[in-house]
């Protein structure tokens, strides 16, 4: 059957009275469709607020300059993706403020129901060029400058951060080894690269004043304010908003005392930049040199993006079929068919597909094969779909299926996947690979790690210093944090 690539949906009872209106029009089922994202989005705000709750609180009863450095990364992220979750929410508001009304969204123009598949997305391997003068790299002259510097990176309202690292004029470029993977990214996405970075040296004071101290809530709390600020949002939703559609504003953030960091620089990704081999990217400088969190950045990023495409990956469509070759009319195979990735695979049966047996034989699929429906040819009986491979040489293959309502589907499907592959341009030529990340700690610092000019001067010394970097994820604390607090803090790093 045809397997459409979709998000999850509402369902409606058969023979129930919802079903009958929708029958009739006078109810939309995108209307519970987004209904229920309302709630899944509710819900991930929800759990950033405990997050971002649990990151003050760790950040009250540290002493330890790392577990502050850490604690305020976190903070920072969680603020982050309230505010995404949120637009997001806002926006979906109106859409069904829109739908209730009769008219369509704020964007306008005609909407087709042909969507594109979404993909895998993956950067890694990201290093930042840095341009120390003279003096301070190789003669080791002027103030020794520190920095604790990490990357946030978003598509949609997915949002990762990267480890931290600790940055002085010993390195020569700033390194972001681990992949960090989008489950579910449209073709036109737009990844944002933003650095951060805050001065180690500065002289601050970790933890919050003890008279806002008092005034940290529960997490319920909190929840009755962000029920507060979404029903706002719902209302302006309705008709009130301000023009420009303004972001919503987070929840009141609470006084904190310890580390800040700053954007030092920024860039955008898209489609385009998408290819299995490393790219250099240009980055905007977002602060000039008299910042106390400057770092001389060449104005380049260095990553590896690639993007699997879920046509790439999944099955299209399967089921069985009936093929013949038009260098052979006479030969006709009964089959197993599985569209999937640039191939329409022919088993000799359906158990040969579980148990990874080669194919019998493939037909390439790309962006210069021709499918179509055939008339119903008297000889065969039935409709037909004849593909015209231009793969070494021209070949064309007549396929047959079990009833009408099946050619049906095959033709759907293969629409589909001409249209997901043109969409995803070069993703689809080949399937790209994707490292997957290893386990990350709960809370860790990187001091010290390879620089390109370190790695071509001694190899052997790179090593050893990863493997000293080895430490204690949770540092000891002058008071105790509740088992809460850091139950809630290693789920967070986990699920990343």
């Amino acid at each position: 059957m045809f397997c459409r690539n979709q998000s999850s949906r509402a369902t409606v009872a058969r023979g129930s009275a919802m079903e009958m209106e929708v029958k009739r029009g006078r109810f939309r089922l995108s209307v519970l469709e987004d209904s229920a994202q309302d709630s899944e989005v509710q819900q991930r705000i929800e759990r950033e607020v405990r997050i971002r709750e649990g990151a003050c609180k760790l950040l009250a009863a540290c002493s330890q300059r790392d577990q502050a450095l850490e604690a305020s990364k976190t903070l920072l992220t969680s603020n982050s993706r309230i505010l995404a979750l949120m637009t997001r929410l806002q926006r979906m508001k109106e859409e069904q403020a829109m739908l209730r009304a009769g008219r369509r969204s704020s964007d306008g123009g005609c909407v087709d129901e042909r969507l594109p598949c979404t993909a895998k997305l993956a950067i890694s391997d990201i290093r930042i060029p840095l341009m120390w003068k003279d003096s301070e790299y190789f003669k080791n002259k002027g103030e020794l400058h520190r920095c604790a510097v990490f990357c946030l990176l978003q598509v949609g309202t997915e949002i990762y951060d990267t480890e931290l690292v600790i940055v002085d004029r010993t390195l020569t470029d700033v390194c972001f080894e681990e992949p960090v993977i989008f489950s579910d990214a449209p073709p036109v996405f737009s990844l944002r690269v933003e650095l951060y970075s805050c001065c180690v040296e500065e002289d601050f004071n970790v933890g919050f004043s003890s008279r806002r101290l008092s005034r940290l809530g529960s997490s319920s709390s909190s929840t009755k304010r962000l029920s507060s600020a979404s029903s706002s949002t719902s209302g302006s939703a309705g008709g009130s908003s301000s023009p420009g559609g303004e972001s919503p504003v987070l929840p009141p953030a609470l006084s904190l005392r310890g580390p800040k960091y700053h954007l030092l620089a920024h860039t955008s990704l898209s489609l385009s930049h998408v290819q299995s081999s490393f790219r250099t990217h240009d980055l905007t400088i977002a602060d000039t040199e008299e910042s106390s969190f400057w770092l001389p950045l060449y104005g380049n990023m260095c990553c590896r993006l690639v993007a699997q495409p879920l046509c790439m990956t999944q099955n299209v469509m399967c089921g069985k079929l009936r093929i013949r070759s038009e260098s052979n009319p006479d030969d006709w195979r009964d089959v197993y068919g599985v569209l999937s990735g640039s191939f329409l695979k022919c088993y000799q049966q359906q158990e040969d597909t579980d148990s990874l047996e080669t194919p019998v034989f493939t037909i390439p699929i790309n962006k210069e094969t021709r499918v179509r429906a055939t008339e119903r040819d008297p000889a065969l009986h039935a409709q037909s779909i004849s593909i015209t491979s231009q793969c070494d040489g021209e070949t064309t293959y007549t396929i047959l299926t079990a009833t009408s309502e099946d050619t049906h589907n095959w033709m759907e499907a293969f629409w589909q996947h001409f249209y997901d592959m043109s969409q995803w341009k070069q993703c689809c030529e080949e399937l790209m690979k994707i490292e997957e990340p290893s386990a990350r700690k709960t809370v860790s610092v990187t001091l010290k790690q390879g620089s390109l000019f370190h790695e071509m001067v001694s190899p052997s010394s790179s090593s050893s210093s990863s493997s000293s970097q080895s430490r204690n994820p949770l540092l000891p604390l002058n008071r105790p944090v509740s088992s809460e607090i850091q139950s809630l803090l290693s789920t967070y790093y986990n699920d990343r």
